[in-house]
């Protein structure tokens, strides 16, 4: 999947099949699915990346104190950019295109 595809499925009622977690919870954050997102998010704090996903999620919500602590976990400095900036970056990152 490229990353233009994975934009224009979002108008889709669920995720494509065969994303990574990852990708998942980035597919349902990118809707406004925080609790799906962060569910994801959690059963997965043993990676950086979803860690760095974390952090988003409760920058998100307005936690900034929490967002920072995960951060700090993902091993990445507080994103200076928009929400969707740093959305747009983390998918870009998994996806081609």
């Amino acid at each position: 999947m490229t990353y233009p595809d994975f934009l224009a499925s979002q108008t889709q009622p669920e995720p494509p099949a065969g994303l990574s977690p990852l990708l998942e919870a980035l597919w349902y954050a990118g809707r406004d699915e925080w609790h799906r997102a962060h569910a994801i998010a959690q059963d997965n704090e043993h990676d950086p990346l979803h860690n760095w996903l974390h952090a988003f999620l409760h920058r998100q919500q307005g936690d900034q104190g929490n967002a920072a602590y995960w951060y700090r976990r993902a091993g990445r400095p507080n994103f200076e950019g928009s929400l969707r900036h740093e959305w747009q970056e983390m998918a870009k990152n998994q996806l081609p295109g």
